[in-house]
């Protein structure tokens, strides 16, 4: 994409941003909450384009002052200054070009979301269950060091310890766009602590990673949910609490059935599983989506298929490796500790890829 057609793209964008800043002082816009909500995105992602397109202008700008000097000035001290000017943003410009271009492509119009995070043990009995928990201790301690907040909503835990199944969500910036690299299934390499002889076992446990979405994305009528309430319990069926708190709810048109009883009021438990249920119907349809994607690109990075095999810890190597991309470390304590940015960022890179590609820009 040349110069001038980048230029004139960004100008049309800017234009569209300056409509979309009034639009959203207008008292009868914000009376609108559902559009108001919806503009107030369009505004914030445009706010980025707009400030790159002033960037973008500005180093333009400087390339031909200094060009113009060097043609016109003869002091010697004035060229230098203009030569290194122009190197310096000559060498900026195709970085520059890169990340609007990126920018210019439509991102997953659901990064900017929390997200709902469930962990099931898989293939290998208890083992499974143990991995599951040390995924979720991952996942913790990662969410911690970005300072997102994480919060259960439900969990059966394994008989030896870890989770057959656990449910969270987890609420910052940007954090569904971080965490949908996660879905699919994770293999785990090494001795069980049940195994006796000393022999390394493959076990597995699935990472779904689903939008959290809110009021104004999904409508649910009242007399779609059938509404059960029943005392939380722990490990071995004993009572957690002795009061009714725990809350069950079944959408009965779409069958599906949530659960909250991390809190000790019934009413918290109501609004969690609410929001898991109004999630996980809105997600059926943005399932559509990620199939499409799927079709598309090579690397199925950030992709529906959750039954795909994305990732592999092998502890007797103290390997991981990512099979999307065919990237391997060798620091795996520091990796389940929560240092999971820098597989992330990789995954990152090999999407913005793939989406480049596609646009053609």
């Amino acid at each position: 994409m040349s110069q001038n057609s980048l230029l004139e793209k960004l100008d049309t964008l800017v234009i569209r941003f300056e409509e979309i800043g009034k639009l959203i002082t207008d008292p009868e816009v914000m009376t609108d909450m559902k559009r108001f909500v919806k503009l107030n995105k369009e505004y914030r992602d445009l706010e980025k384009i707009s400030e790159a397109r002033n960037r973008y202008n500005q180093l333009l700008t400087g390339v031909e002052e200094a060009k113009s000097i060097l043609e016109n000035e003869s002091d010697a001290e004035l060229r230098e200054i203009a030569r290194e000017e122009l190197d310096e943003s000559t060498q900026r410009l195709p970085l520059l070009e890169e990340e609007i271009k990126l920018l210019l492509v439509p991102a997953d119009p659901q990064d900017g979301k929390n997200a709902i995070v469930e962990i099931r043990g898989g293939t290998g009995g208890d083992e499974a269950a143990i991995f599951a928990g040390d995924l979720y201790k991952m996942y913790s301690k990662y969410c911690e060091s970005k300072g997102w907040k994480v919060a259960v909503t439900s969990f059966s835990e394994g008989t030896i310890g870890g989770y057959k199944e656990i449910i969270f969500t987890v609420t910052g910036e940007n954090v569904y766009g971080t965490l949908k690299y996660e879905s699919g299934v994770h293999r785990v390499q090494r001795v069980p602590v049940t195994e006796t002889q000393g022999r390394v076992h493959t076990s597995a446990a699935t990472v779904a990673v689903l939008p959290e979405a809110n009021e104004f994305d999904v409508d649910i009528k009242d007399s779609d949910i059938r509404v059960d309430i029943f005392c939380s319990s722990g490990a071995g069926g004993q009572s957690v609490n002795t009061t009714y708190s725990a809350i069950r709810l079944v959408h009965i048109p779409t069958g599906i059935t949530v659960q909250s009883q991390d809190e000790r009021s019934q009413m918290k438990n109501k609004a969690k599983a609410m929001t898991e249920l109004r999630s996980r119907i809105y997600n059926m349809e943005y399932q559509k989506y990620l199939d499409e994607i799927a079709s598309k690109r090579k690397t199925m990075v950030s992709t529906g298929d959750r039954s795909a095999k994305i990732r592999t810890y092998n502890y007797p190597q103290g390997r991981v490796t990512d099979h999307r991309i065919n990237y391997t470390i060798y620091n795996l304590p520091a990796f389940v500790g929560g240092d999971i940015q820098g597989v992330i960022d990789q995954l990152i890179v090999a999407e913005n890829t793939e989406r480049l590609k596609e646009s053609e820009l």
